[in-house]
């Protein structure tokens, strides 16, 4: 403790001295600066830190761990949490007295998580409303990493441009102490807590239970946070708690409501890739820590709070999933975020991100939105990033306050090159109207003129088939399909579509099921799924009033229910038919009940409205014969104002 104490007066005489040699200098942070004079100091140029070469040579680094005291106890243990973290700073940092700012990152997945996760999730085969069968839970977890490095992200691309790296396993993995809750309050608090280290309002300590303190003297307060998937999440969570020093986010990818990852408008749904998975699963899934507070954890968290209270039952949103849903905790947020998402990620589906930026956008928040036309993951381009974390970390104004809100990748185009809009949704975008016109078995028809009599068609639910196959079908009674003529030129679709449907069921509870396709369906070794998808949605007609109150159908009688599918910005381009395809069961992301329930629409009372740049003018203009190729809009990242050099 003496000895640290010690250290902390030395670094202070050595940080006056060096910050008097840099006043004499000329240097102040914010400024331009060369490296070849002076003390090393991060380099800004054009609006961007650059690589400063003194800073390059990993054997240079510092790296040590620490673990922060929390201002909660998770585990039932009588003691605060503490999480451990790791750090990776320049040797100037001790050297010469230089402070810097930190990009920062937290993860529950660090240490390891169980494997094969396939055999702990939940078995979808199952009938609707009844209990589920019971499930396994999973094994114990072998932590990985040695200390004092708990990840190597992000440390060759900002620890050279002046920023020191931190990490941190989140409550209940790896070395930190307390219990995953997955979204619980805890989960917010713990990365506060290492942002309040960084500027000197918490406790650092060189051991999990030791007393002797460490202290983050190097570092200038100012912090960004990214990651992806949960560790974006968590980005968002730590912005939540409002801490100050935390300047900008980054989150690619983030969940940021539990309810909207593993249900859909009241709908028990997977999500992509993961059948079967629930909040109880993805719980055992990153359960990697203090082997002698697991039982309290999976009793107080898992059986206790999560499995009665997550309703496999009844899909309905409670309670529970409200203390899970990021979007109820906005208030406090100062945090300038960028935000990062793939319009085909049917993991972390798309509206996570659009509907939190549309929210900090009315709440007046620094903001922008990268969103390509890829799956799970994808951060902007380094030159934005760069940009971003310089403007609101160093102070620099370099213009990121003025430019277009959003930025998206164009289909097969460079996602480093993404092209501006002054926001998202598309501003020229309007909602235009499609009515269906009866053609089952086969394929009817999707326009703007709605007939006066329709009628009704019904198709019969079979888990047995998946979307795919089912959206490529010339006859089948196990999905209605409705397409428009064949563009004759290409259309942009942007922002959120929703469908009004009237159905009758056969049985008291029905999955159901919406994709919209672009048709002929492409296949080939190179074809991706996402060339044929444009958007999908699912939604339980029990939930037709509130996605809090599920009410039983009555079979055979009508029932009217409308709901969003999710965001998109696409253009899809001459040749092509859009198609909407109505379904009940899809077996890659709903319970698979029995095959038979049938499911009876009225068509003249089902439309669904698409998001078309343009509107109806634009849209009609689709179907007329052209020669000239239509251009999706504003400037790309290449000619704008993040231009590559």
């Amino acid at each position: 403790m003496r000895l640290l104490r010690n250290q902390w007066l030395g670094r202070l005489l050595s940080i006056a001295v060096c910050v008097l040699v840099l006043t004499c200098a000329g240097i102040t942070w914010g400024q331009e600066a060369t490296e070849d004079k002076g003390p090393a100091v991060p380099v800004i140029k054009k609006g961007e830190t650059q690589i400063v070469k003194r800073f390059e040579d990993p054997d240079m680094w510092i790296r040590h761990d620490l673990w922060v005291e929390t201002e909660f106890d998770s585990d039932g243990d009588g003691k605060l949490d503490r999480m451990h973290v790791d750090v990776t700073r320049q040797r100037q940092t001790d050297t010469e007295g230089l402070k810097v700012p930190v990009i920062y990152a937290t993860s529950p997945y660090y240490a390891g998580t169980s494997s094969p996760v396939q055999d702990y999730f939940w078995d979808t085969r199952q009938e609707l409303g009844a209990q589920p069968p019971e499930r396994k839970v999973a094994l114990s977890i072998k932590r990985k990493g040695e200390r004092p490095i708990i990840s190597k992200s992000f440390v060759k691309e900002w620890v050279p441009r002046g920023f020191a790296v931190v990490h941190s396993s989140s409550p209940g993995t790896g070395l930190s102490q307390g219990c995953p809750t997955v979204g619980g309050d805890n989960e917010s608090l713990a990365p506060k807590a290492v942002v309040d280290w960084l500027n000197g309002r918490a406790t650092g300590y060189s051991a999990p239970d030791g007393n002797e303190e460490v202290l983050a003297y190097w570092s200038t307060g100012k912090i960004g946070m990214t990651g992806t998937s949960f560790n974006g999440t968590l980005a968002l969570a730590a912005a939540t708690t409002g801490v100050e020093g935390l300047e900008a986010i980054i989150p690619v990818a983030p969940n940021t409501s539990y309810y909207h990852y593993y249900r859909s408008n009241g709908l028990i749904r997977s999500p992509g890739g993961f059948v079967g998975e629930d909040i109880d699963v993805l719980y055992d899934f990153i359960h990697s820590g203090n082997e002698a507070r697991r039982d309290y954890c999976d009793c107080e968290v898992r059986d206790k709070e999560m499995l009665q209270n997550f309703d496999r039952v009844t899909g309905d949103y409670n309670k529970f999933w409200a203390g899970r849903d990021y979007l109820n905790d906005l208030d406090n947020v100062k945090a300038a975020v960028l935000m990062s998402h793939g319009f085909n990620d049917w993991n972390v589906m798309p509206e996570h991100s659009v509907r939190i930026y549309q929210a900090l956008k009315e709440k007046g928040i620094p903001v922008q939105a990268y969103y390509h036309q890829g799956g799970h993951g994808g951060p902007p381009p380094m030159k934005m990033m760069n940009r971003w974390f310089t403007r609101y970390l160093h102070d620099v104004d370099n213009g990121v306050d003025e430019e277009d809100r959003a930025w998206i990748v164009r289909e097969d185009g460079d996602r480093s090159k993404p092209t501006s809009y002054k926001d998202y949704p598309n501003p020229d975008a309007e909602p235009v109207e499609l009515f269906l016109a009866g053609g089952a078995p086969e394929r009817g028809g999707l326009s703007t003129s709605k007939a006066s009599r329709q009628g009704r068609e019904t198709l019969v639910d079979n888990f047995s088939f998946s979307g795919e196959a089912l959206a490529q079908a010339e006859w089948t009674n196990h999905r209605l399909i409705y397409v428009t003529p064949e563009l004759k030129r290409s259309v942009h679709l942007s922002g959120t579509a929703s469908i009004s449907i009237k159905l009758a069921s056969s049985k008291s509870a029905a999955n159901l099921s919406v994709w919209l396709v672009s048709l002929p369906w492409k296949n080939g070794k190179k074809v991706k799924i996402t060339d044929n998808i444009i958007t999908r949605g699912w939604a339980d007609p029990q939930n037709r009033r509130s996605i809090r109150k599920s009410k039983p159908l009555v079979p055979g009688k009508f029932y009217k229910l409308t709901f969003d599918l999710q965001p998109d910005d696409q253009v899809i381009p001459a040749g092509q038919q859009i198609g909407l395809m109505i379904f009940s069961s899809d077996r890659d992301y709903t319970l698979r009940p029995d095959p038979g329930t049938k499911l009876t629409i009225q068509l003249h009372a089902t439309h669904i409205k698409l998001p078309v740049v343009g509107g109806a003018d634009a849209y009609a203009k689709v179907f007329e014969e052209d020669s000239s190729q239509d251009d999706a809009g504003g400037s790309d990242l290449e000619t704008g104002a993040v231009s590559e050099d």
